[in-house]
């Protein structure tokens, strides 16, 4: 584990959902300890004392507010950010009162999800969550990808991509000349993988490919029924 990083602490019972945060936030940078339930969330957060919390409100052994409870006796300060498909008024004021920082309802965006973590670690721990030191800058034929600027230069001319354009194309260069599936990166980036999400993935790939015609030897392939494969 890197002490450079952040440490965030991950509580969540549903391991699917688990496993698509921990994969997500990963790849932005951060080290990740995950707990299954309340008890071992308590645990961890005693033994690690991480920089951030993420968790779940209803866990079996300990829920997530009575969790925040118990860590705020001994840490004022670590910023917690509560998962919940609970959303009444109520619930949110008593997540608050619990010692909680932010409330995100589920289902969520991970764009959103990591925005939120970035900011509350900038609030109360100065951290900010850097790339990969090997994914800073990135060559894909006559063009320099800096994902953490957001840009594609090529020639002395910058396209400065969105967000998501950014993280697509970042995950095209991890597997390039390898088949990037679909699936994962639908869930990862849009929360869910249907049918709608899938055409918008499409409409960006699109410019993507648009942003790199001006080099004939890069290709960005579909693999029906499977993913895409960035060709270089």
């Amino acid at each position: 584990m890197s002490i450079s990083q952040p440490v965030i602490l991950l509580i969540e019972d549903e391991w699917q959902l688990a496993q698509i945060v921990k994969d997500s936030l990963e790849t932005r940078g951060f080290n990740m300890i995950c707990a299954a339930d309340g008890v071992e969330g308590l645990r961890l957060f005693r033994q690690y004392k991480p920089d951030a919390i993420v968790m779940d409100v209803m866990m079996p052994n300990l829920d997530g507010f009575s969790l925040t409870t118990e860590i705020r006796k001994t840490d004022k300060q670590v910023p917690i950010i509560f998962l919940t498909a609970k959303s009444q008024t109520a619930d949110v004021v008593k997540g608050f009162e619990s010692g909680g920082n932010d409330y995100l309802k589920k289902p969520f965006s991970m764009d959103e999800l990591i925005v939120r973590i970035r900011s509350l670690l900038a609030r109360f721990g100065g951290h900010a969550a850097p790339p990969p030191p090997s994914e800073n800058e990135i060559l894909i034929g006559q063009f320099l990808f800096q994902p953490y600027k957001q840009t594609l230069t090529r020639n002395g001319y910058t396209e400065y991509l969105s967000h998501r354009e950014s993280e697509v194309l970042l995950r095209l260069c991890r597997h390039k000349n390898q088949v990037m599936e679909r699936r994962p990166v639908l869930l990862d980036l849009w929360g869910d993988d249907n049918f709608f999400n899938a055409r918008s993935m499409d409409v960006f790939i699109t410019k993507l490919r648009r942003y790199l015609k001006d080099d004939p030897k890069i290709q960005i392939v579909n693999i029906r029924g499977v993913g895409y494969k960035l060709i270089s």
